[in-house]
Formats: structure tokens, sequence, C-alpha cells
């Protein structure tokens, strides 16, 4: 079974993080909600969540790290030394992947020094777009570029854990016909 990271820092958009969550332990994958400072953690629009664990050296157990955004969460994150230093070494090793949202891939991922001549996205808008000067930076909902995977915001989280689910060997199909996903994109046609 594949273990995911949800990494979490005060500020951390809701949808973001606990629909990630959520949506990956419906698919059957072993996911811990990390917090980079205390268990309680409280989210960009004052929801209090008890973190499953604390950040630890154990940290590089996991399959995948996923980093929600949300302000000013994705900018703790990206001050966190441990977080940053294992982002840098699962991006250098086969099987382990980085994900990111919204905020997040400007500035964790540029944090970590990984976005140089990287496909990515991010939240629109010019600060964001800076910070990701050194990458192609793209504008489609989500992005992966080897073992990096990107998204730009709360509207995108679905489609984003799908992708996640499909790349760590899971059934995103079936996931998204018990979720009612498929009637959402019949509607569209």
């Amino acid at each position: 079974m594949k273990k995911i990271a949800v990494m979490l820092a005060d500020g951390f958009e809701d949808i973001e993080a606990l629909a990630t969550v959520d949506i990956l332990r419906r698919a059957g994958m072993e996911v811990d909600m990390v917090s980079i400072k205390d268990e309680l953690v409280t989210s960009a629009h004052n929801v209090i969540v008890k973190a499953d664990k604390l950040i630890g050296n154990d940290i590089e157990n996991y399959d995948m790290i996923v980093c929600p955004g949300g302000l000013p969460g994705a900018e703790y994150l990206s001050k966190c030394e441990l977080l940053i230093n294992t982002i840098r070494k699962f991006d250098n090793m086969d099987n382990k992947y980085i994900a990111a949202i919204c905020a997040s891939p400007a500035m964790v991922l540029s944090a970590a020094g990984i976005e140089v001549d990287r496909y990515i996205t991010s939240y629109p808008g010019e600060d964001f777009e800076n910070m990701l000067e050194k990458a192609n930076y793209v504008e489609e909902l989500v992005v992966v570029d080897g073992n990096l995977i990107t998204s730009r915001g709360p509207a995108t989280t679905f489609l984003f854990v799908y992708k996640l689910v499909d790349i760590l060997g899971g059934n995103s199909k079936a996931l998204k016909n018990g979720m009612l996903w498929d009637m959402l994109e019949e509607e569209k046609e």
C-alpha cells in the first residue's frame, strides 16, 4: 500500500488538504496528515484539524508528499527545513513523488529549487508566476513532469487527486464512478 504525507501548516487551504486526504483514503491509500509544527492546525478558513503526525525523520518513508496551498500555509511549508530537504531528496529518487497545488508549486517547490526547467502550474497571478520564472509555466489544470505533479487551486483539487491516485497505481475510474464524478462529466456534454 502506498503511503502519502499530506503536509499541514496553519493557513492551509481546506479543500486542497482535506479533500486530498479523503479521496486518497477512499482509493485505499495510507494517508497521514503531517503537521510541520503543532498537533492542532488551523486552516485558512478557521477549521481546526488534528494532524496524524508531526514531521520527523520518518518523512522519508513516504511514497509521496503532497503540499496544499493556502496562505500563509504554503509560506510556512516553504520555510520548513526538514520538508524542503526531503523534497529535494525525493526529486532525485525513483518511485518518490512530489505533489503541490495552488500557492505551493510557487512557494514550496521554488524554495526547494526543483522548479528549474520543469513543467509546472500554480494558482494564477503574477506573484506566483514570477516565483516560477525558472520553470516552464503552463496554465493547465493538472501538470505532470516526471515525479512532480502540480495543480492550480481549490476547484482543481478533484482532478489533481484523481491523477495522484492513478500515478500511485490506484483506480481513479472506479473512484470517479463511486463519487459520481462521471455524472458531472456527462452533464457537460
